[in-house]
C-alpha cells in the first residue's frame, strides 16, 4: 500500500521545528563567540539568511530565544546526567555520579551552562514552564539524599533541604571557577573541574554517619 502524502500542516510544522533548531544553533554560536549577553535576534536572522522581522515568527522576543536556549541546555544536561546514572547503585554513588556529570557537561557546554547556572543576561529568567524540569531535578536529588540516609550512607541531617542547597553550591562553585579561570580546558585537565570527585567526597563527609564507610 502506498504511503499517503504528508499533509501540508505537518510539512509546515516540520519546517517550523527545523527553522527553530537552526536558529538556536546560530544563537548558541553567537553566545560561544561573543558571550551570552551579546545575543541578538538581528544577528541570528543574518546568520540564517533571513530578514530580522521574519525571525519573530519563531521567537517573538530576545527573551523567548534565551528561554528556548535554556530549555535546550537543561534537556542536554538532564540527558548527560541520566546517562551517567545508568547502572549506578542508589545513594551516594548516584550523588557522586550526578555531580560529576553536571560539572563535566557544563565544562563541555560553557555557553549553555552560563544560562543554567549563572544569570548572565539582565532581565532574563526562564519561564515557569521551562524552569519546571529543573525543579523536578532538584526534587529527584533530594530523594537520592533521602535514599542515602535510608541506606545508612549519610546521617539524618542530609535529608533536609539545606544539604541539597549546599550540594548545588559546591557544583556551582566548581563550574564557575573552571569556566572563569580556564575556559576551554577539558574537564579532566581543569584545575578545578578535575577536583569534582574530591569536592563531593569532602561535602558528603560532613554528613557521614559515625562508624560507617561511604
Amino acid at each position: 500500500m502506498a504511503t499517503p502524502p504528508s499533509r501540508p500542516s505537518s510539512r509546515v510544522e516540520a519546517r517550523r521545528v527545523a527553522m527553530r533548531a537552526e536558529a538556536l544553533d546560530h544563537a548558541l554560536a553567537v553566545m560561544t563567540e561573543e558571550g551570552a549577553g551579546a545575543l541578538s535576534l538581528s544577528e541570528v536572522a543574518r546568520r540564517l539568511g533571513i530578514r530580522g522581522p521574519s525571525l519573530y515568527k519563531y521567537f517573538p522576543s530576545r527573551n523567548a530565544l534565551y528561554d528556548a536556549l535554556f530549555a535546550r541546555g537543561l534537556a542536554e544536561e538532564q540527558a548527560a546526567v541520566q546517562a551517567a546514572l545508568a547502572g549506578v547503585p542508589r545513594g551516594t554513588p548516584r550523588i557522586r555520579a550526578g555531580a560529576e556529570a553536571v560539572v563535566r557537561w557544563a565544562v563541555e557546554n560553557p555557553a549553555l551552562a552560563q544560562l543554567l547556572h549563572w544569570r548572565p543576561v539582565p532581565g532574563f529568567q526562564p519561564s515557569p514552564r521551562t524552569f519546571e524540569p529543573s525543579q523536578e531535578d532538584m526534587a529527584g536529588v533530594q530523594e537520592e539524599f533521602a535514599e542515602a540516609v535510608r541506606l545508612g550512607q549519610l546521617s539524618a541531617a542530609a535529608e533536609g533541604e539545606d544539604a541539597v542547597r549546599l550540594y548545588t553550591v559546591v557544583l556551582s562553585g566548581l563550574i564557575s571557577q573552571q569556566l572563569a579561570n580556564q575556559p576551554g580546558v577539558a574537564y579532566g585537565d581543569g584545575a578545578f573541574s578535575r577536583l569534582t570527585g574530591t569536592a563531593i567526597d569532602l561535602f558528603l563527609s560532613a554528613y557521614h554517619p559515625s562508624g560507617t564507610t561511604m
